[in-house]
């Protein structure tokens, strides 16, 4: 019988993150930041990566000089390390490193010198502090620019006092920077206000990369949940970058 009334169209749910194909953000270079500890748990994370999808891994410690001091020289080394483990496993899952970059004078210092870590088309991953941005970020972002980089913003979504000021997304995007979301936000990790910012800078197609922001092998399984949610289900209509850098 002829029926009015039109299906409403189903949701596409993601048996896994092989849409992405590549993880952009994450700490599994070990013992040298807030990530994993040992290698052990790296090559963990690794295996739950690769059984979530992903074909490759660029893994991105955090350069902090007063917590986390580290060089272009000791994140290639501990990725030369974490290579070699991986190659003594049945792992097929590529390994690359870049850097996450906390935007202070420490970081103009290395851009000035060009000595930054990239990854695809000359990215440079930066973060701001959570308490407040630079006053000159957009001249930063500038200066990135004109050293050859193509910066993106780690987890916009987490900077709350960014909330209340979306016109700097747009001032940003002009600039000609882009934005990498973090999925454990989209499952909760960091609290409500949290997710639901990330859902709006989602909706107004805002975002150009997704990244995991992997610490430890309880992230994966938080993102494993987040594939049975309506929250991963919202990513289908959205095109991301992140499948450029295979």
């Amino acid at each position: 019988m002829f029926s009015f009334f039109k299906r409403r169209p189903e949701k596409t749910f993601f048996t896994d993150y092989g849409f992405l194909g590549v993880d952009i953000h994450s700490h599994l270079i070990p013992g040298i930041d807030d990530g994993v500890p040992d290698l052990e748990t790296a090559l963990t994370c690794l295996r739950s990566f690769q059984e979530l999808g992903y074909k490759k891994v660029v893994t991105t410690p955090h350069v902090l000089r007063d917590y986390y001091p580290n060089s272009s020289d000791t994140i290639r080394q501990g990725l030369e390390t974490l290579r070699r483990a991986v190659a003594e496993t049945d792992l097929t899952i590529q390994v690359e490193a870049a850097a996450e970059y906390l935007i202070d004078d420490h970081f103009v210092t290395l851009l000035k010198s060009k000595d930054l870590l990239t990854f695809g088309a000359n990215y440079v991953l930066v973060e701001l502090s959570f308490a407040n941005a630079p006053l000159n970020l957009e001249d930063i972002i500038f200066q990135i620019q004109t050293n050859g980089y193509k910066p993106i913003l780690a987890h916009p979504e987490r900077y709350s006092y960014l909330k209340d000021h979306m016109e700097r997304f747009g001032k940003l995007k002009d600039k000609g920077c882009l934005f990498q979301l973090n999925l454990l936000s989209l499952a909760g990790q960091y609290g409500g206000r949290v997710q639901q910012f990330a859902r709006q800078l989602l909706d107004e197609s805002l975002i150009d990369f997704v990244g995991s922001d992997l610490h430890r092998p309880r992230d994966a399984e938080k993102l494993t949940q987040l594939l049975q949610s309506k929250e991963l289900a919202g990513l289908a209509s959205h095109t991301f970058l992140n499948s450029t850098l295979l």
